[in-house]
This record gives C-alpha cells, sequence and structure tokens, in this order.
C-alpha cells in the first residue's frame, strides 16, 4: 500500500515543534506513527522529494529522518523503491523497567463493577430468561423487556419514547458502527467533536469518510461553526454528555440553539455520571430528529456489552436490515439484566458518583503536586479529564511511560492530523492510591523524556 506525502503531512501535524535539530523531530514523529500503527507495517511512504515538499522542508532533512529511521529498523529500503515500513527485530521488554510493580494502566476509562449489584441482576435476568425459551433468540430489534426499560430511562429524562424507537445493540460503539454502514458512503463528510472518541475516527476512516473536525475548546463548543459545517456534512457525531475526552458538558443555551442541516448521533454513555451539576437533559428534546445511543458501559460496568439506539422507527428498520452482517442480536440474557438495572435506577448510584468525585480530586491533586506545569481543567462528569503539558511531549511520553510503572492514552490518538501533542487523557476510575502513584510514575517518565530518553511501547487499547 502506498502512502502519498500529503497524507503523511497531515499525520505528522505540526512536527517542527519541539528540541532538537529538524531531521530528529521527524524521525521521530515518524517513529511514533509507526508505533501507533498509523503508518501501518508494510506501507510505502513516498520519495524524500515528494514529502519535502509536502512537508515545506529540506530533502536533506527529510533523508536524515529516513537514514535514522532505517538504521534503528523501523524502515525498510531497496534500490529504485520506496522506503517500507517495518518494526525493529527487537521486541520491547515484556515487563515495565524502573519500578517493582504492577503497570498501572491509565488507558482505560473504566469505572470498577458494582459487584453486588450485578449479582443480583443476572439472578432477575436468569429468573426471567425460562420465558423466552419457546422463541428463537436471534431478535435483531432485541427484547421487549430492554426496549421498554430503555424508552422509560428517556422518559424520566423528559424525553417521551416509545420502544418502537429503539434498537438493543452489543454496547454504543456497536451503535455507531450500524448507524455508520447504513449512514455513511465513501466520501461522505462527517462531523465531529476535535478532539473525540477514537475508535469513532477509525470508524469513520474505515468507512472512507471525509472528517469534519470541529474543535471543542475550554470554553465549549461553538454554535455558529457547527451549524456552518452542518451544511457541508452528511452526518455528525457529537459527544454532549460530559465528552470523552474532556469531560465537558454542553450547555443547555447550546442545545436549545443547536440545530444542524444533516443527521445527527449523539453519543450518551456518559450522561448518568453527573458529578458536580444535575444530569444533561438529551439533546433530542431539542433536536427531535437526533440520533441517540448509549449504553451501560460507563455507568455501570464495561464488561456489560449492550447498547442502544433510540431513533424514528424508519431508520431503525434500515439499521435492522443491515445487522446480519455483523451480528443477530444481543445475548438475552444480558439484554434481561441490563433491563433490571434500568427498571431498578441503577445507573446513577450516590456512593459510585461520589467514589468518582474523590477519585478525580485526587488526580487532580497529584497533578498539582508532582506535575505542576501541566493544566487540567475539572470536569463536572464522566469519568476523564483533559491535561494540557507545555510542550509537544504526548506521543513520546505515551512510548517511554510503561519503563516507568504506567500507560497512558496519548492526544493525538483522539483527533487528525497529529494534533494534541500536548495533551493526554486521564482516567479517575482507579482507586484514589494507585492515581497518585499514576503520577509520580508519569513524573518520573516526563523527567526521564527532558533528559532524552527514547520509548519504544506500542500504544495500548483504549477504551
Amino acid at each position: 500500500m502506498k502512502i502519498s506525502s500529503h497524507a503523511v503531512a497531515g499525520m505528522l501535524g505540526t512536527w517542527q515543534e519541539g528540541p532538537g535539530p529538524a531531521h530528529r523531530r521527524l524521525s521521530d514523529r515518524l517513529r511514533l506513527l509507526i508505533l501507533d500503527g498509523r503508518l501501518s507495517l508494510g506501507a510505502a511512504l513516498p520519495s524524500e522529494r515528494d514529502l519535502a515538499a509536502a512537508l515545506g522542508t529540506s530533502r536533506t532533512t527529510v533523508g536524515a529522518a529516513f537514514r535514522t529511521l532505517v538504521e534503528h529498523g523501523y524502515l525498510a529500503t531497496r534500490a529504485r523503491t520506496r522506503a517500507t515500513v517495518r518494526l525493529p527485530d527487537d521486541t520491547p521488554p515484556a515487563h515495565p523497567v524502573g519500578t517493582d510493580a504492577e503497570t498501572i494502566d491509565l488507558s482505560f476509562a473504566v469505572p470498577a463493577a458494582p459487584v453486588e449489584i450485578l449479582h443480583a441482576a443476572f439472578a432477575t435476568a436468569l429468573e426471567q430468561l425460562p420465558r423466552h425459551f419457546e422463541r428463537h433468540g436471534y431478535d435483531r430489534y432485541g427484547t421487549t423487556e430492554l426496549r421498554e426499560a430503555v424508552a422509560h430511562w428517556y422518559q424520566r429524562r423528559g424525553l417521551p419514547t416509545r420502544p418502537d424507537q429503539i434498537l438493543i445493540t452489543n454496547g454504543a460503539q456497536h451503535a455507531l458502527a450500524l448507524l455508520t454502514r447504513v449512514l455513511v458512503a465513501p466520501r461522505d463528510k462527517v462531523l465531529i467533536d476535535h478532539p473525540t472518541y477514537p475508535h469513532a475516527i477509525t470508524m469513520f476512516t474505515q468507512a472512507r469518510a471525509r472528517l469534519l473536525p470541529i474543535a471543542v475548546t475550554s470554553f465549549g463548543w461553538d454554535t455558529e461553526q457547527l451549524q456552518a459545517a452542518g451544511k457541508a456534512a452528511n452526518l455528525a457525531y457529537l459527544i454532549p454528555d460530559f465528552h470523552n475526552p474532556t469531560g465537558m458538558c454542553m450547555p443547555t443555551s447550546v442545545r436549545q440553539q443547536l440545530r444542524l442541516a444533516c443527521p445527527t448521533v449523539v453519543d450518551e454513555t456518559m450522561t448518568d455520571l453527573a458529578l458536580d451539576v444535575p444530569s444533561p437533559e438529551p439533546l433530542a428534546l431539542h433536536m427531535p430528529t437526533a440520533i441517540s445511543i448509549g449504553s451501560v458501559s460507563k455507568s455501570i460496568w464495561g464488561g456489560l456489552r449492550t447498547g442502544w439506539i433510540r431513533a424514528l422507527p424508519t431508520l431503525l428498520a434500515r439499521v435492522e436490515q443491515v445487522r446480519p452482517t455483523t451480528d443477530l442480536g444481543t445475548p438475552v440474557v444480558e439484554q434481561l439484566a441490563t433491563a433490571a438495572l434500568l427498571n431498578g435506577h441503577q445507573t446513577q448510584r450516590p456512593d459510585t458518583l461520589q467514589q468518582l468525585r474523590s477519585q478525580r480530586d485526587a488526580l487532580r491533586q497529584a497533578l498539582t503536586e508532582h506535575l505542576p506545569d501541566v493544566h487540567a481543567s475539572q470536569p463536572t462528569g464522566g469519568v476523564t479529564l483533559w491535561a494540557t503539558f507545555p510542550g509537544p511531549v504526548s506521543s513520546r511520553l505515551a512510548a517511554t511511560a510503561p519503563d516507568h510503572g504506567v500507560t497512558i492514552a496519548a492526544g493525538p490518538r483522539f483527533g487528525v492530523g497529529g494534533a494534541f501533542e500536548r495533551n493526554i487523557r486521564l482516567p479517575y476510575t482507579l482507586p484514589s492510591s494507585q492515581l497518585i502513584q499514576a503520577i509520580r510514575r508519569l513524573a518520573q517518565a516526563t523527567q526521564a523524556l527532558a533528559q532524552g530518553e527514547t520509548g519504544t511501547h506500542s500504544p495500548p487499547p483504549i477504551a
């Protein structure tokens, strides 16, 4: 597979920033793109001349960067052919170096399972299961029990909803994948928050859509920009409720004004995790055509792979038609358990919300003590905060941090075009003691990076 010079330039983003000579900055950024999987193994890079022209730099700089990558095993070259992406023969150490404790994983933003509540929900589900035995079990819309429970969940939030407006999925990501198959064609333009959920970026990119990123800044969402972009877009994907990764919540005033000209998918996965403000009202209350997706992966447990789509029945019929190409329905027991949880109002548990507040505050205090130059606004809900470093170190820090006993999700994974090299996402879903220790280790990794340490770790999975 050949990659164009303009595609590589877009992925590199602002590679000129940072210390050291230009060729070293360029080789470092290319190496991180390879480790991150954005430059796939075996891909053929553009020629030195073409890439230099796209980057607005000299061919000497690009040539020196390529030679560095060849020497370290990240590129393979042959006469009169393009350089191809590879990985060094030496594998990274299996265990973190420099720590005698287990690595603390900050790449997954998921709360711990509420054991007793889950046990009770599955006990209820098993009691109800026999009445489904006479059916075939392949229900592409979902069980009546869960569709009614989700409809009641919306009604409690002030949005009238009928069960025939609900289709059950295997999580919110599965819901978005099904909608992408129905609503997005190659070369379509998809409006996204920027930053946004990494798997959504991957999904739209694999559908060969063109992304229209609209910034979510420290001031929130810009209604005028969103509405202007919506006129050119074929689909919009927004996370207005305790946004992943920034933790911001779209104000009611913006929800009331926002009217997008294109179909709009609203991700409500974090809705029930309001920590300092009331739970946000559904965006569909003000934008009736909005397509809502949600799940219980953040409010209950990531292992309960149950989600839903709320939309007009005509759209759900189209989704139901394409669904057999990916799956034949959501497991019945999990659906019955989720219905019991929703009917029991277990997605908003005061003890869990208080624990998240405490962990969030402990994380922010640890940042103040150990990384005082890092800024992170206090989110009013959700499970993550968006940390901003003084320099563009995010990808290099992610490649180095496991050697110091912590894994992190680098900022560029949440954006396009190499953006957010000054940011990392930090979840506060672990116990406070682990969060404090993780920030201490991150501070050690930051110091090692400043002293010239270079990491070789590939990015971990993200959730």
